[in-house]
């Protein structure tokens, strides 16, 4: 299954970006979108016209409304989110607890919302981006670990809301292993091997074989075009694997 048009958000940097240029490879169209319009037109430099840039905040209601209604999608990648604040639990305050939550959660939860009311066309996907970090927790990480959960449940509900109003739309959900190669993934290696008291470098030879962007992005390209896939999977850097 191939797919025409998709929006990416975080689409400028680390597995959005990767994301985006995997996708352009086999002929979609991108809508990327993200905060920093520097960083976005760099990526549409290097991916060329079949990718265009909306630099915007992808919590935003109208937004993804209006993205959805002028380019009509068949993929929604849902990978926005923000860097967690490392620190253990007491030395959080609310505010940096539930950074996540208001990031990563409520823009899928935006998303996923748009999809269902307007809706996407039957045979549409969308893609979220969960983490590793929902199977064992993350200590250091606040809320990020529970925000990233959550994302599991939306995909859960949207699937059933989506089978009973028959619109035929596909949730799948990606848990990414933690990796010193992504944006998020650099914060946590650097504040789990300050923890341990190790050197970063001997944390993360413990952690081969690492996930790359590219990975996560083949994982994407291959789990949203086949209409067997499960509803989630684990991407490491040793491969993909249906979560359950």
């Amino acid at each position: 299954m191939s797919f025409k048009t998709a929006v990416v958000t975080g689409a400028s940097r680390g597995f959005g970006r990767a994301i985006a240029a995997a996708l352009v490879a086999t002929g979609a169209g991108v809508v990327g979108i993200a905060r920093d319009e520097q960083e976005l037109r760099a990526v549409r430099d290097e991916l060329g016209e079949g990718f265009t840039a909306v630099a915007a905040d992808a919590t935003d209601e109208a937004l993804a409304q209006q993205v959805i209604r002028e380019h009509r999608p068949d993929l929604l990648v849902l990978n926005a989110g923000a860097a967690p604040h490392m620190a253990p639990l007491h030395e959080q305050t609310w505010e940096t607890f539930s950074r996540n939550w208001h990031t990563d959660t409520r823009h899928v939860f935006t998303w996923t919302r748009a999809a269902l009311r307007e809706p996407l066309a039957p045979g549409s996907v969308v893609v979220t981006m969960s983490s590793g970090a929902v199977l064992g927790g993350s200590p250091l990480s606040g809320g990020y670990a529970s925000a990233k959960a959550a994302i599991r449940y939306l995909r859960g509900y949207a699937a059933e809301e989506s089978e009973r109003a028959g619109l035929d739309i596909r949730f799948r959900t990606l848990l990414p292993q933690l990796t010193p190669l992504g944006g998020v993934g650099t914060v946590g290696v650097t504040g789990y091997a300050a923890r341990q008291g190790v050197d970063r470098d001997a944390f993360v030879e413990g952690m081969r074989p690492l996930l790359t962007p590219e990975q996560v992005a083949e994982a994407v390209v291959e789990i949203a075009g086949n209409p067997e896939s499960a509803p989630e999977y684990m991407v490491g850097g040793a491969g993909s694997r249906p979560v359950g």
